[in-house]
């Protein structure tokens, strides 16, 4: 090997180093402690360290998301920089629980069988044409979203799936048509669920942390109503149409429905079906109980975990639970609630609104402000950054711009459902890897779906949010 090529695997060896960055990770979380207690309180100071640090390895990925948490807890409690009621607040919030719920209910799918019975429908409705295979796997992997509250658990479900129908039709390795499956499921049961308060991680953290900082639940018909229209709908429509033009292929050589004839509901089967059913009718009148998702989600777990219903196996908390990912989410949502409490996420939110030219009496400009400071802070971590640094300073805008409350936490919500790389959502990246998906093809996707959502959905978006009167001046 030459002098040239060693020289450059070493470099390559240094770049995939997961100790390099977190090097330069904490050498940036002290530098941002250091420059930020030149100017503001200690307490801000390690929550702006804190901030750095977590963000960091979050979004690079350097390290188990839950690692970060930890750390997290451990140094806000023991510098005092909040409460430990604050640091840790997000295992008092339903939401949290509606995340565990949504795993537990996912284990359950996956354990009686009723997820090869939701392939057997998808195999049904495909029909014998390439257009409606690509439209029908993204409407199954959207509805799927509504009975399956975790973006990684549905992509685990959907990859098998997708790749069995994909060489029942006859798109093989490398084919455009199984490449476009992939996608469809993929991109579609992740991103127009956005719209969907339980089904992705972002969602929750925002209700999650409107809750703990501002006492402002978000409902889950409310949420539906205002984002489904666009978000959902119009973004699923949006995708198939994508994809039909970046990865064209024949129609199948078999109709899907000849996978075979569905055998009857097993007890279990029909037992979790009901149990799906009542909580999804739960959450959508939440506005009339009044009951936060989250403890519906909790109830249902309950149900699946008792002995003797046969909806989960014995070793499901033990061996099935993604605890990780609850620590995750929890580190998030604590982080959040620092930055409110130390003041800091007031004063980042402040710093932009300077540049931004906020003013009481322009509602589209103060939106579309919004969207562009949140969609930089996606870009700059990830996704579920945007309601942890923004979050928190939702109550400074509201006062700034006049808009309510509601408006300023729902325009996060157009920033993290618009994804501009894959990096940015965590379910997109596994989808990548265990699906062996070109990441090229990923982005290209990302970034066709991104301009059509800037450039079309967006706009309409912000037509339904004033017919709804989200503008009204607070």
């Amino acid at each position: 090997m030459s002098h040239t090529a060693a020289a450059e695997n070493h470099k390559l060896r240094l770049r995939r180093d997961p100790r390099w960055k977190s090097a330069i990770i904490l050498a940036a979380s002290g530098l941002a402690a250091i420059l930020t207690g030149l100017h503001l309180p200690p307490e801000m100071a390690v929550a702006a360290g804190l901030g750095v640090f977590c963000i960091g390895m979050w979004a690079t990925a350097a390290v188990p998301e839950y690692l970060p948490a930890l750390v997290f807890f451990v140094v806000a409690i023991v510098l005092q920089v909040a409460s430990p009621q604050v640091v840790l607040g997000a295992f008092q919030s339903s939401t949290l629980w509606l995340l565990f719920g949504g795993m537990v209910m996912g284990s359950s799918i996956r354990f009686t069988g009723l997820g090869q019975r939701m392939a057997s429908l998808l195999a049904g409705v495909l029909g014998r044409r390439y257009g409606s295979v690509i439209a029908g796997v993204v409407a199954f992997s959207l509805a799927l979203a509504f009975f399956l509250p975790s973006s990684m658990g549905r992509i685990v479900l959907l990859v098998p799936i997708i790749l069995s129908l994909a060489d029942h039709m006859g798109y093989g390795e490398g084919s455009a048509g199984r490449t476009g499956m992939l996608m469809a499921g993929a991109f579609g049961t992740c991103i127009p669920a956005y719209a969907i308060l339980p089904a992705n991680t972002p969602n929750m953290i925002l209700a999650g942390t409107a809750e703990s900082l501002y006492g402002f639940r978000i409902g889950y018909f409310d949420y539906l109503v205002l984002h489904f229209p666009v978000l959902g709908a119009g973004k699923a429509a949006a995708l198939v149409g994508l994809i039909l033009w970046m990865f064209p292929d024949r129609a199948p050589l078999r109709a899907a429905s000849d996978v075979g004839a569905a055998q009857p509901l097993s007890r279990r089967e029909r037992h979790l079906a009901v149990l799906l059913v009542v909580s999804l009718l739960l959450w959508l009148t939440d506005a009339l109980h009044h009951v936060s998702p989250g403890w519906i989600a909790l109830a249902g777990a309950i149900w699946c975990l008792w002995p003797g219903s046969g909806l989960t196996s014995p070793k499901c908390l033990n061996e099935e639970i993604n605890y990780a990912t609850l620590f995750f989410v929890a580190g998030i949502m604590g982080l959040g609630a620092v930055i409110a409490s130390t003041g800091l996420g007031e004063t980042i939110v402040a710093a932009l609104g300077e540049h931004a030219g906020f003013a009481p009496d322009q509602a589209f400009h103060n939106v579309a402000a919004l969207l562009a400071i949140s969609s930089l802070v996606a870009a700059v971590t990830n996704l579920p950054g945007v309601p942890a640094v923004l979050t928190p300073g939702a109550g400074h805008l509201a006062a700034v711009t006049g808009l309510p409350l509601a408006t300023i936490l729902m325009t996060q919500v157009l920033a993290f459902s618009s994804v501009l790389l894959p990096y940015q959502a965590p379910p997109l990246v596994t989808a990548t890897q265990i699906a062996d998906l070109a990441p090229r093809a990923v982005t290209r996707l990302c970034l066709a779906l991104f301009a059509v959502t800037v450039l079309v959905l967006l706009p309409l978006d912000l037509a339904w949010w004033h017919v709804l009167g989200m503008f009204r001046q607070g």
